[in-house]
Formats: structure tokens, sequence, C-alpha cells
């Protein structure tokens, strides 16, 4: 969980892409961009992290390009899980290892927080990993 640590205690800022403040897919882009070299698109068409519609709508958007594999089976390290925050899919969470997430959620920093119990354990639903990664994978 190495790499994860670095990223533990980021605070939470919306439409942020950094260190000094990220929301869930600020976070997102931080890891893969600092951790993997892969540049993710911003996406920062979302009026604050409290328009679960917007969000929701870009989430289903950037599951259909072809820069994202469903997973079905076991989740590994940089996965992305998508949850649902009420009845939309507006949350992402960067698995650590499978059941383990680093997230940003709320006014909170990010944290390792499993996704197999407590809160968000009803909430996944998918995983998803990205296209270099499984390239990689399979060089």
């Amino acid at each position: 969980m190495s790499w994860s640590n670095r990223f533990v205690g980021t605070p939470f800022r919306s439409h942020g892409r950094s260190l000094e403040g990220a929301d869930c897919w600020g976070l997102a882009c931080l890891v893969y961009r600092e951790e993997l070299r892969i540049s993710l698109p911003d996406y920062l068409g979302y009026t604050s992290v409290d328009e679960h519609a917007e969000i929701a709508a870009l989430v289903d958007g950037a599951k259909q390009l072809p820069m994202w594999v469903p997973v079905h089976g076991t989740a590994v390290a940089f996965d992305l899980a998508v949850f649902r925050r009420g009845r939309m899919d507006s949350h992402i969470g960067i698995v650590v290892q499978h059941g383990i997430m680093l997230h940003a959620a709320g006014e909170d920093c990010a944290k390792i927080e499993s996704y197999q119990a407590g809160a968000w354990r009803h909430r996944l639903t998918g995983v998803y990993r990205h296209v270099e990664l499984v390239s990689r994978a399979t060089k």
C-alpha cells in the first residue's frame, strides 16, 4: 500500500487536481499522473461536487470511452471503483488492493477505506481498468 500513503490526507477541494486539494476525480487524476504517468481528462464540466446529476453524466460518458475496461473478478491496484450517491453514479475511488480504496469524499481529506464493508458496500456499481494498464499487463 506504499504508493497510496503518499496521497492519504490530501485535503478535499472541489475541482482540485493536486496534492494541495482534490475531489474524488481530481485524486484519480493526481494518482494516475504521478504514479502511472497517465494523463486522465480533467472532467471539469460540473458546477460543484454537490451537482450529482452533472457528475453522474460525466461518469456515465467516461465509462463508455474505450480507455476504460470493465473488471469482472478481482480488482487490482489503480482500478477505479464507481459508486452510487443516491440514485446516480457520482463517486470514484482508486483501488489500493481488492476491497480497499483510496478516495476523497465530502469535506473530508483523502483516506483509505474498505468498499466491501460499511457505507460503500451497497453503493459499488462497477470497477474499471484503464486500457493502458491492461496493455502493460499483457506485455
